[in-house]
């Protein structure tokens, strides 16, 4: 980087003593890198239709709000992890094995574009997370209703 710099305030300097403008200059490197920039800076391209440029905002318009909802997803399956604090039979917390098998699976369907695939994994993933808590709170339901009632018979006389 260096090296560069120096360049430029060589030929700045130059300028400056020549009083000539720096435009008058011809550099080396004024052209394009790659054939791709040649043709793209050479080629008539073909004007985009308003219907094309509406038609990008909606595709755009539908990542984000994809990407978000799968963001969102993501942070819901991480929160709703931290109640499953148990182990499993393998001595592994079952928050842990949730939180793997989250990630794999929106690793898997990190690249869909496909719409409808997209929008049918985030439906799935919402009603999984939410049948899962319904079951979690259904669960310590009757555990707190079967202490209650344990509890409650043993103090009445």
């Amino acid at each position: 980087m260096s090296a560069n710099l120096q360049r430029w305030r060589n030929l700045w300097f130059q300028c400056q003593k020549s009083r000539r403008p720096i435009l008058n200059h011809r550099f080396l490197h004024e052209g394009p890198d790659t054939l791709e920039e040649l043709l793209d800076r050479h080629v008539v391209k073909k004007e985009k239709s308003f219907d094309d440029e509406e038609e990008e905002l909606l595709n755009r318009r539908r990542l984000t709000s994809t990407r978000r909802e799968a963001l969102s997803l993501y942070r819901d399956i991480l929160r709703a992890t931290r109640f499953f604090a148990w182990p499993d039979s393998r001595g592994v917390l079952w928050r842990d094995v949730l939180r793997e098998n989250a990630r794999k699976e929106f690793e898997e369907a990190r690249f869909e574009k496909d719409p409808e695939v997209v929008t049918r994994l985030l439906i799935g993933g919402r009603e999984a997370v939410q049948s899962a808590i319904d079951k979690l709170v259904e669960k310590q339901r009757q555990q707190v209703e079967k202490e209650g009632s344990s509890g409650d018979g043993g103090d009445r006389r």
